[in-house]
């Protein structure tokens, strides 16, 4: 293997190593993951700023079987409330200023539906650039939509219960690149320089 490739590869695996943490853990998330049928849950929208300019809009779609009754204040962040025809609250919109390598948490109550489900959130994120990031994928995706799982109690704790995502992964390829590294920067041994 020639220098050039061992440096290539060792580049690679340092960029994933900065990539994977970010894809594992900078979602846009609302928390409970779990809770139960007809009970009135407090929720927490969790909104990371991974960007280098501000955050200045989040917004949330509710689901449709999901009644929200009140929101918590925010300070630096202005609240508009989406209706439907009925004035039902199908969503929310939160402007403000979120500097980068921040998260700001948005809650809000409500009640969840009366039987075993899950919830999913529907996030769109807006930069001060325009660029607007919408977490609505499936799990596993770029960027997944949240959720959460209404169940009864002993369902609604075995997902509480599920261990997270490992950071162990971008440790294994971060030590990778640094041996990659290694082995691209060492010299050659003199034995190969008389082939």
């Amino acid at each position: 293997m020639t220098r050039s490739f061992l440096a290539r590869a060792a580049l690679c695996l340092v960029v994933l190593s900065l990539v994977v943490p970010s894809l594992l853990f900078g979602h846009a998330v609302v928390y409970p993951k779990a809770s139960t049928p007809s009970a009135y849950e407090k929720y927490v929208l969790r909104v990371p700023n991974e960007k280098d300019v501000a955050t200045t809009r989040v917004e949330i779609r509710f689901p449709a079987d999901l009644r929200v009754s009140s929101f918590g204040d925010v300070p630096g962040w202005q609240l508009e409330v989406l209706t439907d025809s009925a004035k039902r609250i199908i969503g929310a919109v939160w402007t403000g200023t979120l500097a980068p390598h921040r998260f700001v948490e948005l809650p809000f109550v409500a009640a969840n539906p009366k039987t075993a489900t899950t919830l999913v959130w529907p996030v769109f994120q807006t930069y001060g650039a325009g660029e607007k990031v919408e977490w609505t994928g499936p799990a596993g995706s770029k960027t997944p939509a949240s959720s959460t799982v209404i169940a009864p109690v002993a369902a609604a704790e075995a997902v509480v219960a599920a261990p997270a995502p490992s950071p162990m992964i971008s440790y294994a390829a971060l030590g990778l690149a640094v041996v990659a590294l290694g082995l691209a920067l060492r010299r050659p041994d003199s034995s190969s320089r008389g082939a």
